[in-house]
């Protein structure tokens, strides 16, 4: 079935349907991660957003019920340049195609993804649509331009949980599956903005009892849970508009320990008096390089961010710890004074290296010392 995206500034694609057959909006974006689309599909960090894959075959792995990193998919639509229908792996499930039409995703493949990412790159991300049902695209075109941009839009409250939780699964070995928690060190109270489910895993993995709440959760009633920790998540969209976030946490700096990923890391930021800003065309991939500014060290990283820090509003309170090698933007900060941290990408991975999971180890370090500041 023919299918075609739409760009609002008039660029169209013209190619098939799969998945599910439909229509849908949001903001065009690209992933250069060669592998772990599975894990893409149901990050909820992709809320409001059409990932366009820009490795040319997808599906080959199938879909399999460990490989998730939430309840479902979150994003709006998906782009591939081919979809392989005959997955070959000994975990998979369903195909790519079955998947996406259970779960309601509107897809289309058979385009030249080259040439959009190419496109996304000049031109900067921007509003589109893909549809299986109206297939006129000078229609196509006007309708990705009156939709709603992701800019000043509150995409956490559509993906945050509805009640708080109690997370006990670890990471994932071969041949024995994820773990499940052992005797916990910590107590760690989790903000999800739109948590990954690797990201608790890793917590569980330095000995926390990881308790998650909603994003709009006062900081009195995470205080009141006694909390070793406060972990601030990753998640969608703009940060700007998540103005409850920002002033809990300004509530919860020097009383318990920080540690931010993401989105988490730009609303620490924000607290701390900064600013955001949105990237031309965004970080998302696992390739992204990083250089650990204390050391000089090269981290390679896993990114899935389309706004970032700029650094003149907290450069009183904050150090820049990290920076991206490759556009020189803020990719961690530390505050001066307070045991608080956070980094722009993803230490968790999932997909993507493993450079950076130490910072798990020093979240449990900064747990350990402010335990017995207070002895």
């Amino acid at each position: 079935m023919k299918a075609i995206l739409a760009l609002a500034d008039g660029r169209v694609f013209i190619g098939k349907a799969f998945g599910a057959r439909g229509e849908v909006t949001g903001e065009v974006v690209f992933n250069t991660s060669m592998t772990g689309y599975q894990e893409i599909l149901t990050d909820p960090s992709y809320c409001g957003e059409i990932v366009t894959m820009t490795y040319p075959l997808i599906g080959n792995c199938g879909i399999n019920p460990e490989d998730i990193e939430s309840g479902r998919p979150h994003l709006s639509g998906f782009i591939v340049k081919e979809a392989c229908p005959y997955p070959s792996n000994w975990r998979s499930t369903t195909t790519l195609d079955e998947y996406l039409e259970k779960n309601g995703i509107v897809g289309l493949q058979g385009i030249d993804t080259r040439a959009l990412v190419r496109h996304i790159r000049d031109n900067g991300a921007q509003t589109g649509i893909i549809s299986s049902l109206d297939l006129d695209p000078a229609s196509l075109v006007e309708k990705a331009r009156k939709a709603l941009s992701i800019v000043g839009r509150d995409l956490v409250q559509e993906v945050t949980c509805k009640k708080p939780y109690h997370w006990t699964e670890g990471p994932w070995k071969l041949g024995e599956g994820y773990q499940r928690a052992g005797d916990s060190r910590y107590k760690v109270v989790a903000y999800d903005f739109g948590i990954k489910r690797n990201i608790l895993r890793n917590l569980v993995g330095i000995g926390c009892d990881v308790t998650v709440v909603p994003a709009s959760t006062p900081a009195e009633e995470v205080l009141a849970m006694n909390p070793d920790g406060v972990f601030l998540s990753n998640g969608p969209g703009d940060p700007e508009p998540v103005v409850y976030a920002q002033e809990n946490i300004r509530q919860l700096l020097g009383k318990v320990p920080i540690f931010g990923i993401c989105l988490g890391h730009q609303l620490l930021a924000l607290a701390l008096g900064g600013r955001t800003y949105k990237l031309k065309f965004g970080h998302r991939g696992g390739n992204q390089p990083v250089q650990r500014k204390s050391e000089g060290q090269v981290e390679i990283t896993s990114q899935n961010h389309g706004f970032a820090v700029d650094g003149d509003g907290i450069k009183d309170s904050a150090v820049l710890t990290h920076i991206n090698l490759n556009d020189n933007t803020i990719e961690g900060l530390e505050h001066c004074k307070v045991p608080a941290f956070s980094v722009q990408y993803h230490p968790e991975a999932s997909p993507g290296p493993h450079d950076a999971r130490y910072l798990f180890d020093r979240f449990a370090t900064m747990m350990d010392k402010h335990r017995k500041s207070r002895i």
